[in-house]
């Protein structure tokens, strides 16, 4: 069997999906800093776990030596490193050989925006690996106009979903109208601009006892969260809208089926996983439209796409469809059929396989 280096975030659901689902077909060896170790998500007992010894940021120039060390003995047959600014920086810092580099989305549009030094360092990475890949073709676009790439070929690897997991098993009927989100609680997924939606909603709903029963549930954690429970908080929100705190992916599905409308708020995305899982969960969604939804989205087909920060367009596209159950049903069979076609997880894994064997 084949040997891989996966040499990425442990404790990251995107990791663990690809090194769970590739090690039925290569031996994976997952290395990561000790604090990116293994977190909520199961990691699939079949992938060997190397822990490296100095953790993140200054591991990714601390830790060269022991990674380099690491691949003489274990002698992979391919290098995937995944997030081209950190762990990007310890596979050229360790001089590996044969790098599949996978570009995530801030490391692509926030890291080198901070500092010359910040692009300088993306600019070395990117060119050190044999090859790139992007989970969007917006954000091959974007890194190729960032770093002035001009004949590097990107390949295309979406990040799709299980769609024997996220399904619609869910019919029963409720007194409630649920709005639900799942994303980490952070400045750039724009969840406040939610909030402020819920309480436009207040005005614009003339049925009181409709608006009553329309709830907001909020999924994740992450720094904005004293933020968040502040504002719903100084806007009389309490009755409407939870925050329920961060939970494992393999209860997703069951979350997603307790919703009846899906809400993504980002200003900026480069792809939409948490998108795709809802509409393969059949459930009608309301995005932002950040570049990297465009790609998933088609207005007035599977959702409706408002612009970002738009709290007012958020709410009339909310109350759209809180109004209209049939509408609801229509995109969300619609949402169901795009997923199936374009980003079922067993392809994308047999791309990445295909991937594998070629750079080998």
């Amino acid at each position: 069997m084949k040997k891989v280096f996966f040499v990425a975030a442990a404790n990251s659901i995107h990791t663990v999906k690809w090194v769970n689902s590739l090690s039925k077909y290569f031996e994976i060896h997952l290395i990561y800093c000790p604090n990116h170790k293994p977190a909520i998500d199961k990691i699939d007992e079949k992938v060997i776990l190397h822990k490296l010894k100095y953790k993140a940021p200054m591991g990714y120039y601390a830790n060269a030596w022991e990674l380099k060390k690491m691949y003489q003995k274990v002698k992979p047959d391919i290098v995937n490193v995944h997030y081209a600014s950190g762990y990007g920086t310890l596979a050229r810092m360790a001089k590996l050989p044969n790098v599949l580099l996978s570009v995530w989305g801030s490391d692509v549009y926030e890291f080198p925006r901070k500092s010359k030094l910040n692009f300088w360092i993306l600019s070395k990475n990117i060119r050190y690996a044999k090859q790139i890949i992007s989970t969007s073709q917006v954000m091959a676009d974007e890194l190729k106009k960032t770093i002035h790439l001009v004949n590097q070929e990107i390949w295309i690897t979406p990040f799709g979903i299980d769609i024997e997991r996220f399904r619609k098993t869910d019919n029963q009927q409720r007194n409630s109208i649920n709005i639900g989100i799942v994303k980490t609680l952070s400045p750039i997924y724009g969840i406040e601009y939610a909030i402020y939606a819920m309480k436009n909603l207040k005005e614009e709903l003339i049925d009181e006892e409709l608006y009553q029963k329309v709830k907001l549930y909020i999924y994740g954690d992450g720094p904005d969260k004293e933020k968040l429970q502040n504002l719903i908080k100084e806007n009389q929100l309490e009755e409407n809208i939870f925050l329920k705190g961060k939970v494992a992916n393999d209860v997703v599905p069951q979350i997603l089926n307790q919703f009846d409308i899906f809400c993504a708020t980002s200003i900026q995305e480069s792809f939409g996983v948490s998108l795709l899982e809802a509409m393969a969960c059949e459930l009608p969604v309301v995005a932002t439209n950040a570049d990297g939804f465009l790609e998933i989205m088609k207005h007035d087909t599977n959702g409706i796409v408002v612009n970002k920060k738009d709290s007012q367009g958020l709410s009339h596209a909310l109350k759209t469809l809180i109004e209209d159950e049939n509408l609801r049903q229509i995109y969300g069979k619609a949402g169901r059929e795009i997923v199936k076609k374009y980003y079922d997880w067993n392809e994308n894994v047999k791309k990445m396989r295909e991937i594998y064997e070629k750079m080998i």
